[in-house]
C-alpha cells in the first residue's frame, strides 16, 4: 500500500520514485489538485481527509502545529517509513545506563556491521552546529567499507542503496520529532545550543527532540552525547562527554595527529571514535586528508595580503562562538545578523567581552544585534548589507587582524541561501582593489 506523502519535496518525492509514482500528495503550494510526470495527484493540503488515509509520511519541514500533521491518525517520519519497527518499546521501563568516565565502550554486537541482514547499520548523527562535516568525515574514514550518507546531508533515504552495509544520516531535529519507531545502531549528538525555536516552541522541547532515539534504542547500542543534558531513560549505552580531551582519552585517539581545529578537531574525534568501536581503527591519514566544504571557515587572502574568512554557514550563535575561539588571537572584524529564527543571542555575546572584536551588523535583526552591542560594550557598526560591510572593513583591516563573515542567522532575509550570501562576501573582497 502506498503511503500519502505531506509536502511535495525532495524526501516525498524520492519516495514516490522509488515507489515507481503513483501517489498522493498534499501540499501548501497546490492551489487546484493535478497530476505530475510520475502519475502522482497533487492536492491542496485543505483537502486532506484522514479517514481515507491509512499510512502517511510527512517531509520533515512541516511544523507539529501544521493542519496535516494534526489531522493524521498514522503518521510516520521518512526514517520510520524505511527503519521503522512495528513495535514500539515502552521508554517508561527502560533504565537508564550510567557510564563513567573510566569505562571504555566494548560490545562486539557491533564490531560488525550487519550486511546480511534486511536493513544497513546506521549511524545518525545530530547537534546544533557540525552535523554535515560529521557526517561527511565519517562517511570518508568508512568509505572504504562500502558506507553512503544520506538524510538532512542532501540524499533522501529512498534514495539510498539498500545493499550498503553502512548508512551515515546526517539527522535533522525536525526529522527527530516525527520520528517515533525507528532507532540507530550508533548516535552520535554534537553540542547543542537553542535553534529553530519557531519550529520547536521551547529549548527545552528542542532538547528532547535531540534526545528522542535514546527513548528506542536497544541493549548494545551506543548513544555518544554531550554531558549535562536530560537525558531520558534508555538501554543504549550512553556516553556523555565534556571536551576533546576526553574524547580523546577515552577512545585512544591522540589529537596531535589530527590537523583540524576548534569545532572541527571534535567533528574529527567523534567520527574516529566510531571507526574506534566499530573497527579498532585510528586512521590519523585518512581523516587529515579530507577537505571542509565551502563557506565553512574558508581562509583566503586579498591582493594586499590580509586574511578574509567566509564562515557564511554559521547561521547559529554556536558555530560563530566556535569561529570566535579559532581566531581569538587577533583583532576581528566580525560580520553578523541576518535571520536569528528568535533565539537568545546574549551568550554569543558575551562570548565576545574578553576579544578583540568589532561587529558590521547586517541582516534583519539590526536592532537587536545593536541594542546587545550596547548592553555587553561590543564595538558595532551598522552597515545594514553585506556590501557596505566589506566596504568599511576594508578602510582598517590590516595583516595583523582578521575579517570574518559569521553570522549566527539564517540567510534568507537578504540572501537566497547561506551559500549565495558566502559567494557574494567572496566576491566582494576579490573586487577590492
Amino acid at each position: 500500500m502506498k503511503p500519502t506523502l505531506f509536502g511535495y519535496g525532495l524526501t516525498t518525492k524520492a519516495i514516490a520514485h522509488a515507489l515507481g509514482g503513483g501517489c498522493t500528495f498534499f501540499d501548501d503550494n497546490v492551489k487546484e489538485p493535478y497530476t505530475d510526470e510520475e502519475g502522482n495527484r497533487l492536492f491542496p493540503s485543505y483537502l486532506f481527509d484522514p479517514q481515507a488515509s491509512s499510512l502517511e509520511v510527512t517531509t520533515p519541514s512541516l511544523k507539529p502545529s501544521h493542519p496535516l500533521i494534526q489531522k493524521a491518525k498514522h503518521l510516520l517520519s521518512e526514517y520510520d517509513y524505511f527503519l521503522g519497527n512495528e513495535q514500539l518499546a515502552a521508554s517508561s521501563e527502560q533504565p537508564k545506563t550510567e557510564v563513567s568516565q573510566s569505562d571504555t565502550y566494548r560490545n562486539s554486537s557491533l564490531l560488525t556491521p550487519r550486511s546480511s541482514l534486511s536493513k544497513p547499520f546506521t549511524i545518525w548523527i545530530s547537534g546544533t552546529n557540525g552535523k554535515t562535516t560529521t557526517t561527511q568525515m565519517l562517511t570518508h574514514l568508512l568509505k572504504n567499507r562500502g558506507a553512503v550518507s544520506g538524510g538532512n546531508i542532501g540524499t533522501p533515504l529512498a534514495a539510498l542503496s539498500p545493499d550498503a552495509p553502512i548508512w551515515v544520516l546526517e539527522t535533522s531535529s525536525f526529522t527527530l520529532h516525527h520520528t517515533h519507531s525507528a532507532s540507530p545502531d550508533i548516535y552520535l549528538l554534537l553540542p547543542i545550543t537553542p535553534d529553530h525555536l519557531d519550529w520547536h516552541g521551547t529549548p527545552q522541547q528542542y532538547e528532547a527532540d535531540k534526545l528522542k532515539p535514546l527513548l528506542t534504542m536497544k541493549e548494545g547500542e551506543l548513544a555518544l552525547v554531550p554531558k549535562g543534558l536530560h537525558l531520558p531513560q534508555t538501554k543504549a549505552y550512553v556516553v556523555e562527554y565534556d571536551s576533546n580531551a576526553f574524547l580523546a582519552e577515552y577512545f585512544k585517539i591522540d589529537s596531535t595527529k589530527i590537523r583540524f581545529k576548534a569545532a572541527f578537531l571534535q567533528d574529527a574525534l567523534l567520527a574516529l571514535a566510531v571507526t574506534k568501536v566499530l573497527f579498532d581503527e585510528i586512521d590519523y591519514e585518512c581523516i587529515n586528508a579530507f577537505v571542509l566544504d565551502a563557506h565553512r571557515q574558508e581562509e583566503f587572502k586579498d591582493v594586499r595580503g590580509r586574511l578574509w574568512v567566509n564562515d557564511s554557514k554559521a547561521t547559529n550563535l554556536d558555530a560563530t562562538i566556535q569561529a570566535l575561539k579559532g581566531y581569538a588571537d587577533k583583532p576581528i572584524h566580525l560580520i553578523l545578523g541576518g535571520d536569528d529564527k528568535g533565539v537568545d543571542l546574549s551568550p554569543l555575546f558575551e562570548s565576545m567581552r574578553e576579544l578583540d572584536v568589532t561587529l558590521y551588523i547586517i541582516g534583519a535583526n539590526q536592532e537587536k544585534l545593536l541594542a546587545l552591542a550596547k548592553t555587553y560594550g561590543i564595538k558595532a557598526v551598522n552597515t545594514q548589507t553585506i556590501d557596505k560591510a566589506v566596504e568599511a572593513i576594508d578602510k582598517v583591516h590590516t595583516s595583523k587582524s582578521t575579517a570574518l563573515l559569521s553570522p549566527a542567522a539564517a540567510s534568507l532575509d537578504q540572501f537566497t541561501s547561506y551559500k549565495h550570501r558566502g559567494e557574494t562576501f567572496m566576491q566582494l573582497v576579490k573586487a577590492l582593489s
